[in-house]
């Protein structure tokens, strides 16, 4: 199939919206990577079977999606007309959808969202999780079918590129972009039309554009999601982007480590090829662009701008200075625009709809939407699309649904492993990018994890220190030493070899890292020891000073006892003590010996009396 005027892509959209009419009753079932994990490609092939065996094909569409967010319900699958959502749906379930929802319109109640103690959610729009949610780039992952470029087109896909080629010039493109107040949604928040513009500014005869795929932050699949569930509005949004400033070549450069996200962004781009909605005259207006696909190998370091096009050219992936600008010597030192997926996904909805319109979302300062991956100690964890400048409480309580009731909230982590960590008194805190730099922490790329009472905070900025440790290329001496000195001291403190000045020491060694690294990665590396002294300097001291780890996390610190006045002698501590250092006789205290415990904590983890201290 060859598209070859907005009029005929305008009657390909209408033809494929009616085809898809016919069907009376459509299941939208989950097939991104959390739901595959629990079980959705058995699902799939039992609703298969079930509605061949029925002879339901011709009427209903069984429609295999990208992730629809509620990663912890999953499997999903919504019926529609309706909205009906069903979760954590297994094989067996299969044939009673079929045969009493979709054959009898009736709700199976069990198969409902539900909290303990409250009504069953019939709706999807009216479960918490997703009723405070603005999914402008999510909305259609549970509508279209990812591998089908039809579906895309019906739901008036690539209407933006075809304003973009006739209706607009490209430095018309660049100032509604830049009108929009975009700021790139991989970390830095840098404003994207004025990038735009420099490259289009730029000497050179040959420009490119790169999307960034390369998401490393722990914990955090934003990107892998919209490249899971809605590839060609990433398509989409470079070509406009390269129309804009006159690129012809165009990469997209994603982890190996996402093999359904790249298998489904590199179909994406074969069918637009195929459809002639990308190579030669694209859609008859003499314009030529083509993507390829470069995988990453894991290096965390290459998510840096001059990294990544370092590792494109096929050299080592390390950074460059910051003086030397990628708009205007970039891959192969020639102009280069790089955003990451979600900044080119935004790009087709503020061509077609306007910067205005975008600009009705978010802050002054932060416009739009912002997906986050919401996961930790919280209750509902998975993929979030909200409004900049909702708080921290919002996105972890009434989202999130907080954190189990036997727990306390203690910290949340944003920004990935150069992010900070901030308290429960600052959780009214705005969600966008300079509230949150300015608390100590950052955006990143959307990256939020909840921890409660059971966290230690020194040992969490460990953990991140290590990380980055083990993922800086190790260029400059203020990343690479100073990093590994911080994690020295972590451990030592962790350990209870501690001394009074390793606090003064590890925030001397910040100022050193901030000031002299080479890239983002050591400038920002500090973050999680910073903020984590800056707002829970207690827990520090009592490592210090007290030899204690007030969360029971540090296994040198702790000493696991029993409360006689609380134990009942169930016996569970003893029957899951590994070494047999927990004794008792039934329905009598039980005891702890310390000589033979090796701190594992099975015992305070099956304990359900709170009779095991630490």
């Amino acid at each position: 199939m060859k598209i070859e005027s907005p009029d005929h892509l305008s009657k390909l959209s209408a033809e494929f919206s009616e085809e898809l009419g016919k069907y009376k009753t459509t299941i939208s079932l989950c097939g991104g990577t959390g739901c595959q994990a629990s079980g959705s490609r058995d699902v799939a092939e039992a609703f298969r079977s079930e509605l061949e065996k029925k002879n339901l094909t011709d009427t209903v569409r069984l429609l295999i999606t990208g992730c629809h967010g509620f990663c912890q319900q999953g499997p999903l699958v919504i019926i529609r007309p309706g909205d009906i959502l069903y979760c954590g749906i297994k094989p067996e379930h299969v044939e009673r959808i079929i045969d009493e929802t979709v054959g009898q319109g009736l709700v199976i109640s069990d198969l409902l969202f539900h909290e303990r103690g409250k009504e069953r959610i019939e709706k999807e729009q009216d479960v918490p999780f997703y009723k405070v949610q603005n999914k402008l780039l999510l909305g259609r992952n549970s509508h279209i079918d990812p591998t089908d470029i039809r579906d895309y087109i019906a739901t008036g896909g690539y209407r933006a590129l075809a304003k973009s080629l006739f209706d607009m010039k490209p430095g018309d493109i660049v100032d509604e972009v830049k009108a929009s107040g975009l700021r790139g949604r991989g970390g830095g928040g840098f404003p994207t039309g004025r990038k735009w513009e420099s490259a289009v500014n730029a000497p050179g005869e040959h420009k490119w554009v790169i999307c960034n795929a390369d998401e490393g932050d722990p914990g955090a699949f934003m990107d892998e999601s919209i490249l899971e569930g809605n590839p060609h509005l990433v398509v989409e949004g470079m070509i406009i982007g390269a129309r804009a400033i006159g690129a012809h070549g165009g990469w997209v450069y994603v982890r190996n480590e996402y093999p359904l996200a790249l298998a489904r962004i590199s179909e994406a781009i074969r069918q637009a090829r195929e459809w002639s909605l990308l190579g030669n005259d694209i859609l008859g207006s003499g314009f030529d662009f083509d993507i390829r696909i470069n995988r990453g190998g894991g290096a965390f370091v290459c998510g840096e701008s001059t990294a990544l096009m370092a590792s494109l050219e096929g050299l080592q992936g390390e950074p460059r200075a910051k003086y030397i600008h990628t708009v205007e010597h970039g891959y192969h030192d020639e102009p280069t625009v790089l955003n990451n997926v979600e900044t080119w996904a935004n790009v087709p909805g503020i061509i077609l709809d306007g910067a205005q319109k975008f600009r009705e979302l978010g802050t002054q300062g932060s416009p739009g939407t912002k997906i986050f991956s919401l996961v930790g100690k919280v209750k509902n964890t998975g993929l979030v699309e909200i409004p900049m400048g909702m708080t921290l409480r919002q996105l972890v309580e009434d989202i999130g649904g907080g954190v189990d009731e036997r727990k306390t909230f203690k910290a949340v982590q944003t920004g990935g492993p150069s992010g900070g960590c901030l308290p429960e008194s600052l959780l009214d805190l705005q969600v966008d990018f300079d509230a949150l730099t300015e608390a100590g922490s950052m955006m990143g790329s959307g990256g939020v994890i909840v921890m409660d009472n059971d966290t230690c905070m020194v040992d969490v900025a460990r953990y991140f220190i290590r990380f980055l440790e083990s993922e800086s290329c190790g260029k400059c001496t203020p990343c690479r030493e100073g990093l590994r000195e911080m994690d020295r001291i972590l451990t030592r403190i962790t350990e209870g070899r501690g001394e009074e000045s390793d606090i003064d020491y590890l925030e001397e060694l910040a100022e050193w890292m901030k000031s002299g690294s080479l890239c983002a990665l050591g400038t920002t590396a500090a973050n999680p020891v910073l903020s984590t002294l800056r707002y829970f300097r207690d827990e520090y001291e009592a490592h210090i000073r007290d030899r204690k780890c007030p969360a029971g996390v540090c296994r040198e610190l702790v000493e696991y006892r029993v409360i006689a006045e609380k134990c009942t002698g169930c016996t569970l501590c003893a029957k899951v003590c590994p070494t047999g250092a927990a004794t008792g006789i039934a329905k009598e205290v039980h005891s702890i010996d310390t000589m033979l415990c090796i701190k594992c904590g099975e015992c305070y983890r099956v304990c359900k009396f709170d009779a095991i201290g630490r």
